[in-house]
């Protein structure tokens, strides 16, 4: 886990330029690799969809503010997690922010630690989503590996109709059906109804 937090970037929003050295310099004093921007539009110029890691955003900067470029990245989809840094006064504004999905916020002068646990606990949420995405990714291949009448019987199976009950409903023997199922098991590379079960649930809204 520690070498795939190590890949991360962590990217410093902030039009104080002494705020995003003394930021970068934090995070390199134990090894965690940051971008810093100076204000939002660079960020997004040089934001993409591969983008791994997350965002120190000050939420008061001239032009596009802290809040624009949150809603801006809610908006276009963009799920990086996004550590609001704001100052005394704008605790009401922090919490606007994290009902637009921030993950978290910080409020200046900041404790260096405290920063620091904020910044790996955004990072581990990035790896333990990602893990998330691969684990369905390769299961959504493994249902697409299978036949009609493997899915059709699968769907049967998940609503929890016997062997016999499938065999009535699709003019198959029960022997055919236990076949099958043997099969969609072996191409899921599950064991268990149970596991069936939990992994349709799983891609239920594809």
């Amino acid at each position: 886990m520690h070498s795939e937090i190590g890949q991360a970037v962590v990217c410093v929003v902030d039009d104080d330029e002494a705020m995003r050295d003394s930021i970068a310099c934090l995070l390199d004093s134990v090894d965690l690799p940051s971008r810093q921007f100076s204000d939002a539009n660079s960020f997004l110029e040089f934001c993409s969809p591969q983008l791994h890691g997350c965002i120190l955003l000050d939420i008061r900067m001239p032009g596009m503010s802290g809040m624009d470029l949150l809603e801006h990245l809610k908006i276009n989809g963009i799920n990086l997690p996004v550590i609001i840094i704001t100052g005394h006064g704008d605790v009401p504004l922090a919490v606007r922010a994290l009902k637009l999905g921030a993950f978290d916020f910080v409020q200046k002068p900041f404790n260096a630690n405290d920063l620091l646990d904020r910044v790996r606990a955004a990072l581990l949420q990035v790896e333990q989503d990602s893990h998330k995405n691969r684990a369905r990714n390769e299961l959504r291949s493994h249902f697409e590996a299978l036949t009609d009448r493997e899915r059709e019987i699968m769907e049967l199976v998940v609503s929890g109709d016997s062997s016999k009950m499938i065999g009535m409903r699709l003019g198959i023997s029960s022997r055919t059906v236990d076949i099958h199922r043997a099969n969609i098991m072996r191409k899921l590379n599950i064991r268990t109804v149970a596991e069936l079960v939990q992994s349709r649930l799983a891609l239920r809204d594809d």
